[in-house]
């Protein structure tokens, strides 16, 4: 138990300094490229960014934690008592960072280049955060619930909350040059986020339908060290039972996979899906058989 608690302190610190970290990267891109050259992010973020170009700057930090507040509560009500904690952390630690970075000076160039760096550095700023745990946009909490209850996405709802707040800016200001120049920021940073999110090592799931499914199974072991799992099925038309391999994939492996499949049996079927992310506790047994798989005999099993 001791062992236990410890690592999981370790953890949570380990979480703590990258969300710091990122709440650092998202308060330097809003300073120094986002405020200064009059852009605004989605969500709560954007709001905040709105009511400080109306107002003063120095109140951004004060707007983004007023403005989460609300979210906070309904996280509170709705959600699960350890992601309130975790979501407070992250939005005084930007609200801080805020503060601290706002007599940095401004990045001056063309608005191209402050639209990518800008956005990419808030992408991988935010992407930090959620990775580890935290939050600092209220409206992804307003978008859970409304999932849970109308059964609209989770994107759906927050692309429809910042189709407003995008607009409501043109509106506000009289210039849709600004709110969309906003509009390619806030795509610029969703991917570096996503990015950041699901990492290089975007993992494929792969189901293969074959008439060779047994003599596929030890190829794929032996050829690329991949574990999988067999499921029992059975034909919708000629009711004729079946084994359906299911295989977990890098990216990079997965043109082998293909290539292997369709050359031992050019009419099998292949149903590929993305994973954001998959977790397991062989990790280490697996990357051993992959290391070990360059040094055996590749042979094919007949």
């Amino acid at each position: 138990m001791v062992n236990l608690l410890a690592k999981s302190k370790k953890q949570y610190l380990k979480n703590a300094v990258w969300i710091a970290f990122g709440a650092f990267l998202a308060a330097l891109s809003i300073q120094v490229f986002l405020f200064p050259n009059k852009l605004i992010d989605g969500g709560v973020i954007g709001i905040s960014l709105i009511f400080a170009q109306i107002t003063n700057s120095v109140y951004l930090p004060f707007y983004l934690i007023i403005f989460n507040l609300p979210f906070i509560y309904l996280a509170y009500r709705f959600i699960r008592k350890s992601f309130v904690i975790q979501m407070l952390f992250s939005v005084i630690l930007f609200a801080i960072f805020l503060a601290l970075l706002e007599k940095l000076p401004s990045f001056d160039a063309d608005i191209l280049e402050v639209i990518v760096f800008g956005g990419a550095i808030l992408g991988v700023g935010v992407g930090l955060i959620i990775k580890n745990g935290g939050c600092t946009d209220g409206t992804e909490i307003l978008a859970i619930l409304v999932n849970r209850k109308k059964g609209y996405t989770v994107g759906q709802t927050v692309l429809f909350i910042n189709f407003f707040i995008f607009a409501a800016y043109g509106l506000i200001f009289r210039n849709w040059h600004i709110a969309l120049q906003s509009l390619m920021t806030y795509f610029v940073a969703f991917k570096m986020m996503d990015f950041v999110i699901s990492g290089l090592d975007e993992m494929k799931s792969v189901m293969i339908i074959s008439s060779k499914p047994d003599k596929l199974r030890k190829i794929i072991m032996r050829e690329l060290g991949l574990g999988l799992t067999i499921i029992k099925s059975k034909g919708g038309f000629t009711e004729e039972d079946r084994d359906i391999l299911l295989v977990i994939v890098e990216r990079l492996d997965l043109a082998d996979l293909k290539e292997i499949v369709l050359g031992q049996d050019p009419k099998a079927f292949m149903a590929i899906e993305n994973l954001h992310e998959v977790a397991h506790g062989q990790r280490d047994k697996l990357l051993l058989r992959k290391k070990k798989r360059a040094s055996l005999n590749k042979t094919n099993i007949f």
